[in-house]
C-alpha cells in the first residue's frame, strides 16, 4: 500500500476505533508526523488519560504502553510491535528490587518511570529524568535506593552530598555508549554549539555538558535559549522534532550511529495500521500490580 493511502487508512481507523496515537520523541519521523501527541513517555500517558479516547496506540516501547495502561485502566492500550522493548527496563527484575529492599530496609525506593509495572509496584515513588532531583529531595532519609538507571542515580547524587544514593547497575546502552572523547570532538567541530546531555549519560559526559535535560527539557531549552547551534546528547531520534520546531537553528549529534535505539525504530506505518485493524498487541497489567504501580506514580505527581 502506498504511503498516502496507508496514512489515510490509519486516520480512518483511528476515528472508527475512537483511538489516540501517541509517539515518543525517539520514534521514526513518519510515526511522529501521524501522532496526535508526541513527547516523553509519562507526559504522553498522562495527557492521553485525560482524553475521551477509548483506545491508546502507543508508538514507543513496552514499558511506555504499560505506563499508559497504569494511568488509564479503562482504556484499551495497544503497542503496534509487541517486541519493542527497553533494554534498561529489562535489566532489573522484581527479585532484584526485593534484594535491595532487604539489604536497605529503611531506604525508600525511587524508581525511574523507564521500568516495568512489576518494578514500579515494589517502589515507594516514581520519578522522571526531569524531576528525579526534586523527588529525592522530598525524603528526609539519608539513604535512598534509585532504580534502575545508575547514571540517573549518579547525576542525582551530585545534588545531595549529605545523602547516599544506592543504585542498581542498570543503564540505557545507547546513552551509556556516548564517550567524553566523542563529545570533545563534536565541540571541536562546532565551537559555538551548546552541549545538552541527557542525565542517562555517564558521569564523565555529564561533566562536559553546558546543560543537562530530559528530552522534553531539551526541546524547551532549544526554543527558549538564544543559542543557534546545539550538540544533543541523547538518542538520535530527538533531532527530528528539534529541527522541526526550530528551523532557524542547527542541531548536531556526537555519535548518531551509536545512539540509535533499534527498539524505538521498530514501528512502521504498516505496523500502526495492523494494530488499529486487528486491535493487536494489547497491553494488560494485572490489577493488583497496576494499583501499586499507580500509587507510586501518583505520589510523584503529588509533589512535582
Amino acid at each position: 500500500m502506498e504511503k498516502q493511502r496507508l496514512i489515510e487508512r490509519i486516520l480512518e481507523l483511528k476515528e472508527k476505533r475512537k483511538a489516540i496515537i501517541l509517539a515518543h520523541n525517539y520514534q521514526p519521523p513518519e510515526i511522529q508526523d501521524i501522532a496526535d501527541l508526541r513527547g516523553d513517555s509519562l507526559e504522553l500517558s498522562l495527557k492521553a488519560s485525560k482524553t475521551d479516547a477509548e483506545v491508546i496506540v502507543f508508538c514507543g516501547v513496552y514499558f511506555m504502553a504499560e505506563t499508559a495502561k497504569i494511568v488509564s485502566p479503562k482504556k484499551k492500550v495497544l503497542l503496534p510491535v509487541g517486541s519493542a522493548c527497553c533494554d534498561m527496563a529489562d535489566m532489573i527484575t522484581p527479585e532484584d528490587v526485593l534484594r535491595l529492599k532487604e539489604a536497605y530496609p529503611d531506604a525508600p525506593v525511587v524508581t525511574y518511570v523507564n521500568s516495568t509495572a512489576e518494578v514500579k509496584a515494589l517502589s515507594d515513588i516514581c520519578c522522571t529524568s526531569a524531576n528525579a532531583v526534586k523527588v529525592v529531595g522530598t525524603f528526609k532519609e539519608k539513604q535512598i535506593i534509585m532504580l534502575p538507571d545508575m547514571n540517573l542515580a549518579r547525576y542525582t547524587q551530585r545534588f545531595y552530598p549529605d545523602k547516599k544514593i544506592i543504585y542498581f547497575e542498570g543503564f540505557c546502552p545507547f546513552h551509556h555508549l556516548l564517550t567524553p572523547e566523542e563529545v570533545l570532538e563534536a565541540k571541536k567541530g562546532h565551537p559555538q554549539a551548546l552541549f545538552i546531555a541527557h542525565p542517562e549519560c555517564r558521569p564523565e559526559v555529564i561533566d562536559l555538558a553546558d546543560r543537562v535535560a530530559s528530552t522534553s527539557g531539551m526541546l524547551r531549552l532549544a526554543k527558549e535559549l538564544p543559542n543557534k547551534e546545539f550538540i544533543i546528547g541523547t538518542e538520535v531520534g530527538l533531532l527530528y522534532p528539534l529541527s522541526q520546531q526550530n528551523p532557524d537553528k542547527k542541531f548536531y549529534h556526537p555519535a548518531p550511529e551509536k545512539m540509535f535505539c533499534p527498539s524505538m525504530k521498530k514501528i512502521t506505518l504498516e505496523n500502526l495500521l495492523a494494530s488499529l485493524e486487528n486491535l493487536e498487541f494489547e497491553v494488560v497489567v494485572e490489577e493488583e500490580i497496576r494499583i501499586k504501580a499507580y500509587n507510586a506514580v501518583k505520589r510523584m505527581l503529588e509533589i512535582v
